[in-house]
């Protein structure tokens, strides 16, 4: 076993001294410390025409888009940490084979998806002119299959306005006569955020290459309580009884989250409903507010999936319950599991995701950002940043019937290339064991855990959780797999199970999790370990699969009840030295694992082809 996986780092704990040498000391910190306020005293005085020191103070400035009324979109609290001296080998290897980005400078939430005429489109926050936010259009891509894409020209300029500070998020709603319409939020040139309405210039070109803004935007402002800053990000339309339109928005009112709900038939004059969508105190602002059917029980019998993503904490959560037509209100399932409270779309490094209904193979299908955790240095030199998770599936759990499970689109098996498979290897307590399957930077792991009991049950901890990562060791884990890793184990990224012990029924809690921390030598990089509890049935194996593509990586648990997305950025684990491994760190079992290991080839990623029929 690798000694880093066996002890976590002791800090030692200074005590004061004591008898006569303390009392010396104490004496002498008196004395320096009088002095040294008369000198500050005097230097004060002397430099009484001089600023105050307190405006002498260099603060950390606020993250990107917070002065401008949206979250933080820098990694400003890495502003203190040492830049690491990033190669460009190093930086080249970042950029991701398979997971949608654009071809440079930074991007940020997915945007109004939809299919159209053959093509999926997802249009974006972009700056086209760096790799930090700032300067937001809507860039615009293309796919026959969700996996190879073509960008195409910038879609919504800031050029009016009602959108001169930025063109934000937005939906887009496909009406039953086959038109487009895409509602945003812009920040006026007072900062104020409103609500604007867009629609193709051409519904005959399946492309949507140009688009045009309403003559008379805004077509909605804040309402009367409703800071001018805290309104932005409309949902898709739905349809109700009443012949009416419904959209929400998020918004907050002091320290409470909630959304906003518009009546419109037209797109253009609406009217406000007199009760909110749902609230939750404490949430604070709800951003990118999503709103949608899942089926329970077939078609005509459903529940309403409600989500928002929280600026406080930069959190994708969501909720099951029931919508109620009449009055255009939501009520949880679950109050203890309410939005903002409970389940989380993605435990890892995830924000303002949006779903839209594929009528073409009639799915929903999920779209997530997925920002840089490295420096806005780094990120400047590489001339890049962000990217979107591959999409997923959401559908309704039947078998808890309490949460939903996402999972990669099908296409994405198009990727796979050969495959290893490896049946019934047997890890032992405080063991490695690596896999030989070649190239391990762009892959697609399937994997099941058997556990075999070398104790008795029920001496493990109780409610263990992801503890302080893969270094913890306990009776029944951490263990698992260990991803992005060098031959020497000194760069590794654990993707774990963990267990609490047994109970007198015989069920036990399962934790699963994905530890950043020993991920990269380089300092100035967040590393975190994430994780959650994940529902594991009685007739169930512990199964994760893991797609690995070089500086991301997505983890998902018991066919997709937990996800965990993770961004890493070694310094040596990388190209040809990059590995897989198993590992167990549990002291009192055994793990027999069985896996399917696919090689996955680069997606084609590349500006359309004007030149060329397609």
């Amino acid at each position: 076993m690798n000694p880093d996986l066996e002890h976590a780092p002791q800090i030692p704990l200074l005590n004061p001294p004591t008898g006569e040498s303390g009392r010396r000391t104490q004496k002498g910190t008196l004395v320096f410390i009088v002095l040294m306020s008369l000198f500050a005293l005097i230097i004060v005085n002397l430099q009484s025409h001089e600023p105050s020191l307190e405006n002498n103070i260099t603060l950390i400035p606020k993250a990107r888009g917070v002065a401008e009324g949206v979250s933080a979109k820098s990694n400003q609290y890495l502003s203190h940490k040492a830049s690491y001296n990033w190669t460009n080998a190093m930086l080249s290897w970042q950029r991701t084979a398979f997971h949608f980005q654009p071809q440079r400078n930074w991007m940020n939430d997915p945007n109004g998806p939809l299919f159209y005429m053959g093509w999926y489109h997802v249009f974006y926050q972009y700056n086209p002119d760096s790799a930090v936010w700032g300067n937001i259009t809507w860039g615009h891509a293309v796919s026959r299959d969700l996996i190879h894409w073509l960008y195409l020209p910038i879609a919504l300029f800031p050029d009016k306005w009602f959108d001169v500070n930025g063109v934000w998020s937005g939906s887009a709603t496909l009406l039953p006569d086959g038109k487009i319409l895409m509602l945003y939020t812009g920040s006026t040139d007072q900062n104020v955020q409103v609500q604007n309405l867009a629609y193709p210039a051409n519904l005959s070109d399946p492309l949507l290459l140009d688009w045009v803004k309403y003559a008379d935007n805004p077509v909605l402002a804040p309402p009367p309580g409703i800071g001018p800053k805290d309104f932005r990000d409309p949902t898709t339309a739905w349809f109700g009884p009443d012949e009416k339109w419904r959209i929400t928005i998020g918004s907050k009112l002091n320290g409470t989250g909630l959304s906003l709900v518009y009546k419109t038939q037209d797109f253009i004059h609406y009217e406000q409903n007199d009760h909110y969508l749902h609230q939750v105190p404490g949430t604070g602002m709800w951003e990118c507010v999503d709103f949608y059917p899942v089926s329970v029980n077939g078609p005509n019998d459903v529940k309403h999936v409600l989500k928002a993503s929280l600026d406080d904490t930069k959190v994708d959560h969501y909720a099951i319950g029931t919508y109620f037509i009449e009055n255009d209100t939501w009520v949880p399932d679950n109050p203890h599991e309410d939005v903002g409270i409970g389940f989380k779309l993605d435990y890892g490094r995830y924000y303002a995701s949006k779903t839209f209904y594929d009528q073409h193979k009639n799915r929903r299908i999920l779209w997530g950002w997925i920002n840089e955790s490295d420096s806005e240095t780094a990120d400047l030199k590489k001339g890049w940043a962000s990217l979107q998770t591959i999409p997923r599936t959401v559908v309704f759990d039947k078998k808890t019937r309490t949460n939903l499970v996402h999972w990669p689109v099908e296409e994405v098996e198009s990727l796979r290339l050969g495959s290893s498979e490896f049946e019934g290897v047997v890890v032992k307590p405080g063991s490695v064991v690596p896999l030989d399957i070649g190239p391990a930077t762009q892959l697609d792991v399937f994997a099941e855990f058997e556990i075999e009991f070398l104790a008795s049950k029920g001496s493990g901890k109780d409610n263990i959780g992801c503890g302080n990562g893969a270094v913890d060791r306990s009776a029944l884990g951490p263990f698992g797999i260990l991803a992005i890793a060098d031959d020497h184990l000194s760069e590794l990224t654990p993707i774990y199970f963990h267990l609490s012990s047994t109970t007198k029924d015989g069920s036990s809690t399962t934790s699963f999790c994905v530890d950043e921390t020993r991920s990269s030598k380089a300092p100035d990089v967040s590393k975190l370990v994430f994780g959650s509890k994940v529902p594991v049935l009685s007739d169930e194996k512990l199964s994760m699969r893991v797609l690995v593509d070089h500086s991301i990586i997505e983890s998902f648990a018991q066919g997709g009840r937990t996800v965990i997305s993770s961004r890493v950025y070694p310094t040596e684990a990388i190209y040809g030295a990059a590995r897989l491994f198993l590992f167990n760190n549990a002291t009192d079992i055994n793990i027999k694992v069985s896996l399917k290991i696919w090689q996955l080839n680069s997606a084609f990623i590349r500006p359309f082809p004007f030149d060329q029929k397609l």
